[in-house]
């Protein structure tokens, strides 16, 4: 890693957005490429955020200052990636919190952490209703359906989703995942989910080593 790569992956770790940004510029003005940037610093940091969150060491509030640096970073860098065509996301995932649900702290924190780890990400939102997911898997050509509920009342939806991913003969060409603070493992294989995590870095993680990505 360079030293300007190691700055700003710096800086994303300890939460300083403006930092971030500039030195993702300054970066760029030394010849770096954005796919370099991304690569070499953003996802790393990323990925030491989640390491920490795993560890104890992090929790939400410093998780989320790394989240919105490293949104500042990606928002400079993306429309020169997209010109350059040259990045290519490790994976595509489609991520909601499921119908009659309106949180979305959780989801967010997990899109962010996805695209930390270099998945496209394809936030549909909150009160997202099982056929809307299937569409957009189906459209997206996702690998990931990650699914959100924080009201029990609310978990039965994951059941649906999955559901209507068999009817519409799409469910063995996308890994399902599920979190929220009233999920358990038990419940993830009840309803036939590939997976479940209690948190945002472990949701990306997962994803990695279900498409076996390491």
């Amino acid at each position: 890693m360079t030293a300007i790569a190691e700055s700003i992956a710096s800086a994303v770790i300890r939460g300083d957005a403006s930092a971030t940004v500039q030195l993702s510029q300054r970066a760029l003005e030394q010849g770096l490429s954005p796919h370099d940037i991304f690569q070499g610093a953003l996802i790393p940091a990323m990925t030491t955020v989640g390491e920490k969150m795993q560890a104890g060491e992090y929790y939400i509030p410093e998780v989320l200052l790394a989240a919105k640096a490293m949104k500042g970073a990606s928002e400079l860098l993306k429309p020169l990636l997209a010109q350059g065509g040259t990045h290519q996301p490790v994976g595509r995932v489609v991520l909601g919190t499921v119908k009659g649900d309106l949180h979305d702290i959780g989801k967010n924190l997990v899109a962010t952490m996805m695209e930390g780890a270099g998945f496209e990400v394809f936030d549909l939102g909150t009160s997202v209703p099982a056929q809307r997911f299937v569409l957009a898997a189906q459209e997206q050509g996702a690998q990931i359906v990650g699914l959100s509920a924080l009201l029990t009342t609310t978990m039965v939806n994951m059941k649906e989703v999955i559901r209507c991913l068999d009817e519409a003969g799409c469910r063995a060409e996308v890994k399902v995942i599920v979190g929220g603070a009233p999920m358990t493992q038990r419940f993830a294989d009840e309803i036939g989910a590939d997976g479940y995590s209690s948190n945002a870095a472990g949701a990306a993680e997962l994803a990695r080593k279900l498409l076996d990505l390491g």
